[in-house]
């Protein structure tokens, strides 16, 4: 039967859109639309279905969990994405940290969401090693019946590029697993990517919902209202005003270190201790001209700086847009591809691999046009094999509660010497090199939920943080002093010399007479003929630093992963098995409590 403006309560117009859609709609569609739009009768006179009980008409689903294995909160803050996009399509989902889900739960799971980062050289994140562990161990248990999809974020300048996700991908497959959407490798710039994957597995849901609307029920959950979000973010960043660049160094330094205030005034940003500040920088444009002028080309011709097409001069581009100081081993092979040049395809074979490895330590896109020249390349070409420039995040050196119009960071400037250039880091030099106090930066806060202060004030807190790793400490302790915690606080910190690289001595000694650092261990390692690091100073203190840990201190760690963080986690085990009587496994096994407790905190780069 036709609808139409007699049988039934629409107008003609919409009497024949309902017609037309309805000759289209299969038995099954049918079925699954009268259920939806009975569903809100059941809600009659504002009374809806509690949590947990069965919505007459609507479909079923399989209960939904999504993990993640997050080192800075991109992970996190996906996964959360992912759950709130999910309970907004009726699914019933939740999410947790890797290590914080029970691995004795895992053959229980229905549907499997795993969004996990790889860290250092193909590492797990700290909050998924357990995790990771068990699923490669022979305790792993079965898993016929479980489907599950995984989201990996890494970095292709790293050899290990994704590996955590790739290996936890293909763990599920073995053992039975079915995956019901494929792994979406991210690099730097993920967000596209990551969309697009959540926005696949969710349609994958639905589809297979709709094919068993007959059989169940849905299971009404609480779905919050999603949160009102900001309207600066990463993917719409403020422009905050330079309010300081200071260089905290004194004259005679090997160093230089930069102390920058930025005014967040009217951006809407709150953040926490912990948390980091992202920059988007900017290219030198001295070295983009010497690329355009390299390749022949005028900065003035369009190109396109997205995938929708937009297009910005390419001086422009090669400045604001794209990445052109480190070199990539997809990017090599795409050059290859393009440049036609004998010399770079024979360079990215496989036998090569050392060379190309080697080829692409500290050199930048010039070195790649001047050592093997592209021929018959358009600019709208060469672009298209480039990758975005990412984001610097650099930890928050002040506290929201004492500056809440402003955020504080500590840079370090990255300059070196390499194949006959002086070069210098993107970010580091550009705020070191060409930013004065009144111009801008595009920032966005990033959240990192683990590495917080303990919720308890009265919890003892042990701060590890040499050179510009001490920025959160700093944070750490001028948020306790606003809410007036004093006491409990112990702070480590490194650097070459005690007169010109002592950052913040006047920070330190001020709260150490206040009373809201209650002590302080330091070492200036170029001061003494053998040189003195942190971990040695920790191991010279050990009894009273074990006695700390057994009276329920959180443990915090920031600052470079490949020496330093390694080489105190070493000698945190070390002092554990020491002071505590234990031998290396029981003290391994100590230290791991302790990061799943949320009591051993990393925050390393």
């Amino acid at each position: 039967m036709n609808l139409n403006v007699q049988n039934s309560p629409f107008s003609q117009e919409q009497a024949e859109n309902i017609n037309r859609l309805l000759a289209t709609l299969t038995k099954q569609q049918k079925i699954w639309l009268s259920g939806f739009l009975a569903y809100p009768l059941v809600a009659e006179n504002g009374k809806a279905p509690e949590p947990g009980t069965k919505a007459p008409g609507k479909t079923a689903e399989r209960k939904v969990t999504v993990l993640f294995g997050s080192e800075t909160g991109n992970c996190q803050s996906l996964a959360e994405e992912l759950v709130q996009k999910l309970k907004e399509n009726q699914f019933n989902a939740s999410s947790s940290a890797l290590d914080d889900f029970k691995t004795n739960d895992l053959k229980k799971v229905q549907d499997l969401l795993i969004v996990t980062s790889t860290h250092g050289e193909g590492d797990p994140p700290d909050n998924a090693i357990t995790f990771y562990e068990f699923l490669h161990s022979r305790r792993a248990p079965k898993l016929e019946g479980v489907r599950f999809s995984v989201l990996a974020l890494g970095d292709q300048s790293y050899e290990f590029f994704c590996k955590t996700g790739r290996d936890i991908d293909k763990r599920l497959e073995e053992l039975g697993g079915s995956r019901i959407y494929p792994r979406e490798d991210c690099d730097v710039d993920f967000e596209e990517a990551a969309a697009g994957w959540i926005a696949g597995v969710i349609g994958v849901l639905k589809e297979s919902r709709e094919l068993h609307v007959q059989e169940a029920a849905v299971t009404v959950t609480d779905s919050p209202a999603p949160a009102l979000k900001a309207v600066y973010s990463k993917t719409n960043p403020f422009q905050a005003e330079v309010l300081e660049n200071i260089n905290l160094n004194w004259h005679g330094s090997n160093k230089e270190t930069r102390h920058l205030e930025l005014s967040l005034e009217g951006s809407a940003f709150a953040f926490e201790p912990g948390d980091s500040l992202g920059i988007f920088p900017e290219n030198d444009p001295q070295l983009v001209d010497l690329l355009i002028g390299k390749l022949g080309w005028s900065g003035e011709e369009a190109v396109p700086v997205n995938k929708q097409g937009d297009l910005h001069p390419l001086r422009e581009a090669l400045i604001s847009h794209y990445e052109i100081t480190r070199l990539t081993k997809p990017l090599l092979k795409q050059a290859a591809e393009l440049f036609g040049n004998q010399e770079l395809e024979k360079l990215v074979e496989p036998e090569n691999g050392e060379s190309l490895k080697a080829y692409l330590d500290s050199r930048d896109l010039l070195d790649l046009v001047q050592d093997y020249p592209p021929r018959e390349v358009q600019p709208d070409q060469f672009v298209k094999i480039l990758r975005k420039i990412p984001a610097r995040l650099y930890s928050i050196a002040s506290s929201y509660q004492a500056n809440p119009d402003e955020v504080q960071l500590t840079i370090g400037t990255e300059r070196f010497q390499a194949h006959g250039r002086v070069r210098s880091g993107v970010c580091s030099g550009q705020i070191a090199n060409r930013i004065q106090p009144g111009d801008r930066l595009s920032v966005y806060i990033h959240r990192n939920p683990n590495f917080k202060l303990p919720e308890n004030p009265e919890t003892p807190v042990i701060m590890i943080g040499p050179g510009t790793g001490v920025a959160p400490f700093r944070a750490f302790l001028e948020e306790r002093e606003a809410r007036g915690i004093a006491g409990n606080t112990w702070l480590f910190f490194g650097d070459q010399h005690f007169s010109t690289d002592f950052l913040y001595q006047l920070d330190w000694q001020k709260w150490l007479k206040s009373g809201i650092l209650a002590r302080m261990d330091v070492a200036f390692s170029r001061d003494t003929a053998e040189k003195i690091y942190v971990q040695h100073r920790m191991m010279e203190h050990s009894k009273e630093l074990y006695r700390w840990l057994e009276n329920g201190a959180n443990l915090y760690v920031c600052g470079d992963e490949k020496c330093m963080a390694r080489d105190v986690q070493e000698t945190l085990i070390n002092i554990i098995a020491k002071e505590g009587g234990m031998d290396q496994e029981k003290a391994e096994d100590y230290l791991k409590q302790m990061r799943q407790q949320k009591r051993y905190q990393r925050d390393v780069y």
